[in-house]
């Protein structure tokens, strides 16, 4: 079982931004993915799911279904990285194995996967 500590996550509006303005960016009809490279640091996550989803009930789903799918795949990327998961429309009516794929898809692209099973 993986989990994600407090440590692990972007939870300030300062840190969201910097990895807005300074990340690279990732996209496919799911997902978009923003990185940013943190040297001699643990790798944090955040995710957003924007009010053109939908409502509430809506926008938590998606947030739930992105870390999920990040926790299944967390163990498969690199150290060393800020990122920020955001969810689009076409997520709102998706599964979990879908979900899945296109993060490890783009997290292929954004060439973070660790070449061995285990975080390097």
């Amino acid at each position: 079982m993986y989990k994600l500590p407090k440590s692990g996550r972007l939870r300030r509006n300062k840190c969201f931004q910097a990895v807005y303005r300074s990340g690279k960016s990732y996209a496919n009809r799911q997902i978009v993915l923003y990185v940013l490279p943190q040297h001699g640091r643990e790798r944090r996550v955040g995710f957003a799911a924007g009010k053109r989803l939908g409502n509430a009930v809506v926008r938590n789903r998606v947030k739930r279904l992105l870390r999920e799918a990040y926790r299944l795949q967390q163990h498969n990327l690199k150290n060393g990285f800020d990122l920020i998961i955001v969810g689009r429309q076409t997520l709102v009516n998706e599964t979990l194995p879908a979900v899945s794929a296109a993060l490890s898809h783009l997290c292929d692209r954004a060439k973070i996967l660790s070449s061995k099973g285990g975080a390097v």
